[in-house]
């Protein structure tokens, strides 16, 4: 085994497509504990609709998010669709899904990013993202903080928000994602029982928040990409 080439390591692997049309486009992802998708329907000013779907989720209560979403963004300006607006309300997920195809609506075309966290090996964390096969980023993390590349040595992925506003177009967001993927793959490490009382966990999503998170219970096949 290549220890120095993310692909061939175990770890966590994320994809997700952008299907622009005219007047529509989608967004998907998956990885190991989720697979949706976001359609977003416009006039090319506002959301006309909000489609959610969700093939796998973690939580009973995950489904309930779909109708959050459209309560969220439809009918808005597409360029309020962002991610300020109630994300802690959302099902995270579909909220950076939807954020991602409004980003996309004046495009026609498909575009794939394709993200790899690497399980930890002696500390050390691989993190890459590649659109449409070509490289974007490419940072490694030793115990939890990064030191390569030079420009974000000694940062943490908690800590990157200054350093990834400063960054244009497709690169910032593929940071964005990349930086998101890499948190959500930290769960890799954690022994289940730690993840399985959604009451103990903060409030940041929709099925973490306190009504909700009391009644939460895992469900949902896990699918290992190493391979």
């Amino acid at each position: 085994m290549d220890t120095d080439q993310p692909d061939t390591r175990p770890g966590f692997r994320r994809r997700v497509l952008v299907a622009a049309r005219r007047g529509a486009v989608a967004a998907l992802l998956e990885d190991d504990i989720h697979c949706l998708a976001v359609t977003l329907r416009h006039d090319g000013e506002c959301v006309t609709a909000i489609e959610p779907l969700f093939v796998r989720a973690p939580w009973t209560t995950c489904p309930g998010a779909t109708a959050r979403l459209a309560q969220t963004f439809a009918g808005l300006p597409l360029a309020e669709v962002t991610a300020r607006r109630d994300k802690k309300q959302n099902c995270t997920h579909l909220h950076d899904m939807a954020v991602l195809a409004a980003a996309h609506a004046a495009e026609t075309g498909d575009f794939v990013y394709d993200i790899v966290a690497t399980d930890p090996l002696h500390g050390e964390r691989m993190l890459e993202l590649r659109r449409n096969g070509a490289l974007l980023h490419a940072w490694k993390e030793c115990n939890g903080v990064l030191v390569a590349p030079a420009a974000i040595a000694g940062k943490t992925l908690f800590s990157l928000r200054d350093w990834i506003a400063g960054l244009a177009g497709v690169e910032q967001e593929a940071a964005r994602l990349l930086q998101w993927s890499a948190i959500v793959a930290l769960g890799r490490t954690m022994p289940l029982e730690q993840q399985s009382d959604a009451a103990a966990m903060p409030p940041n999503c929709y099925t973490f928040q306190p009504e909700r998170a009391v009644h939460a219970r895992q469900i949902g096949a896990r699918r290992d990409f190493s391979d």
